[in-house]
């Protein structure tokens, strides 16, 4: 039985493609495929208006096309509305960073974000945040898309911003090992209502299917099918020891 549709938008990749998280959308294409539904993955250049979709990922990117990308979201003024539908929403790195209400540019001034994390991100005092990060969902993250316990988040970050949540948002998860937002609250991530945001690169969602299930889980309006993930955990768990040799 075919369900949905399912509209997966990667937004403005020609600016937020720089580290490969547009893999987020092709994971959350095959997953949703799998289980029959009717989904389709658009890429959305920053050049033309934003297409409506139901699930839009948005990737990392350096400081000018990240100001560029923030800029043409407002004036668009699309993906603000889609939320305000419904709409699912991930953003990894400068795609969380603008998901906030302001972040720094390269010149360490600050720009507008969309609003729709209450985030502020400014530019960090120390080194650049490089290297394998794990973190635990508690209480205060999203619940899982199938009520069980979440397993551990694992990815890459890479970045020089310190992100700092206020009372709007919640943490996503608590740094096990790595930096996260590097506010100095051990948090990584924030999350509101279905809008989510990480600095974990990897692709995150094809190191944590649990988290891409959950957006998915949001968009269709269901609980999902089990899938056999075999693959995906072997992958994990490459990736968790990698983390443990490093810490």
């Amino acid at each position: 039985m075919t369900r949905g549709p399912l509209r997966i938008v990667v937004v403005h990749p020609d600016l937020l493609g720089t580290y490969g998280d547009g893999g987020n959308g092709l994971v959350l294409l095959r997953r949703a495929t799998w289980r029959g539904y009717d989904a389709t993955l658009v890429q959305a250049p920053s050049h033309e208006p934003l297409p409506p979709g139901d699930l839009y990922c948005l990737g990392g990117g350096e400081d000018g096309p990240q100001v560029r990308s923030a800029t043409e979201l407002i004036e668009d003024g699309r993906l603000v509305r889609a939320v305000e539908d419904g709409a699912v929403v991930f953003g990894v790195c400068a795609g969380f960073q603008l998901l906030g209400t302001t972040f720094p540019d390269a010149r360490d001034q600050p720009r507008a974000g969309l609003g729709l994390l209450d985030l502020v991100t400014r530019k960090g005092p120390g080194p650049r945040a490089v290297g394998e990060l794990t973190a635990l969902i508690g209480a205060d993250g999203p619940p899982s898309a199938d009520g069980a316990p979440w397993p551990k988040l694992t990815g890459f970050e890479n970045h020089g911003g310190v992100s700092t949540l206020g009372p709007g948002s919640r943490p996503l998860a608590r740094v096990e090992t790595g930096v996260g937002n590097g506010d100095g609250s051990g948090i990584e991530g924030a999350w509101s209502g279905r809008v989510v945001g990480t600095y974990l690169h990897g692709p995150v969602l094809a190191r944590n299917p649990a988290l891409a299930d959950l957006l998915l889980s949001w968009a269709v309006g269901e609980s999902l099918d089990p899938l056999d993930d075999h693959d995906e955990e072997a992958l994990r768990a490459e990736r968790l020891a990698a983390a443990r040799s490093a810490s």
